[in-house]
């Protein structure tokens, strides 16, 4: 198991990782401390927990975002999907019907 330690509203912290995580957890860490930042800038220092809370629902709010606009992508998707199929199912049809019209009019 690895190690890493970040610093997010100047104050370090060791996470451990799995190995091999270590860059994706820096990655993270520093995304964190961002917008802890942009916090600080807007309401000053007001105590380490409650920027750490009110970042981890700012954080929240963008992944609940992100999921409404994935699950929009995905009903699309679907939505395509199922009109390929219609579409399919009823070249099936028009060519069934045509070869029993053709059969008709052969009698």
């Amino acid at each position: 198991m690895a190690q890493v330690t970040v610093t997010i509203n100047g104050r370090k912290y060791d996470i451990s990782c799995d190995n091999g995580e270590e860059a994706h957890l820096t990655q993270l860490a520093e995304y964190v401390d961002r917008r802890v930042d942009e916090l600080v800038a807007k309401v000053g220092q007001v105590g380490d927990a409650r920027l750490l809370v009110m970042t981890s629902l700012l954080c929240a709010d963008e992944l609940s975002e992100l999921y409404t606009e994935l699950d929009a992508v995905k009903d699309k998707q679907s939505n395509v999907a199922q009109n390929t199929f219609a579409v399919n199912d009823l070249e099936l049809m028009t060519a069934r019907i045509e070869s029993i019209a053709e059969k008709l009019e052969a009698v």
